[in-house]
């Protein structure tokens, strides 16, 4: 799979994936699997559902490798209140909200609405996760 930023268009939404922050986690694939079928080449066909059940679909992407736009409205949005931290049962922290990650000297390294965060310590893109806690075993204590 390519590792590079990709878009999906139809005329009412766009969705995009970006591999390098795909865990695998498939709630896509689970969710609707008539549009994200990893058995074609074009993988991601939104022209396959309506507009919102797509949107709904990929606002559940737990590392925000999937995003929408829609052509007739805003932006997708963080979830009104406060940013939630998660636990992901043996796998990252699950971040959801308008989340910024931020270095200790300040640098801003990521901001957006959706982030899964190693906690195995396996990652090769730290901070972010991999999937490395499947190959690694990972398990809750």
């Amino acid at each position: 799979m390519p590792r590079r930023l990709q878009s999906y268009e139809t005329e009412e939404i766009t969705v995009t994936f970006e591999p390098a922050l795909c865990i695998h986690a498939a709630v896509c694939v689970r969710g609707l699997p008539e549009v994200f079928d990893t058995a074609h080449p074009r993988w991601i066909r939104p022209e396959r559902a309506a507009a919102d059940e797509v949107a709904r679909i990929v606002s559940q992407c737990p590392t925000g490798a999937l995003k929408y736009r829609l052509r007739t409205g805003p932006e997708e949005a963080a979830a009104e209140g406060p940013a939630q931290l998660r636990l992901a049962r043996d796998g990252p922290l699950e971040l959801r909200g308008d989340v910024r990650i931020v270095l200790e000297d300040g640098r801003e390294v990521a901001h957006g609405l959706r982030f899964a965060l190693c906690r195995c310590g396996r990652t090769q893109g730290a901070p972010f996760c991999d999937g490395s806690h499947r190959r690694a075993g990972f398990r809750d204590p």
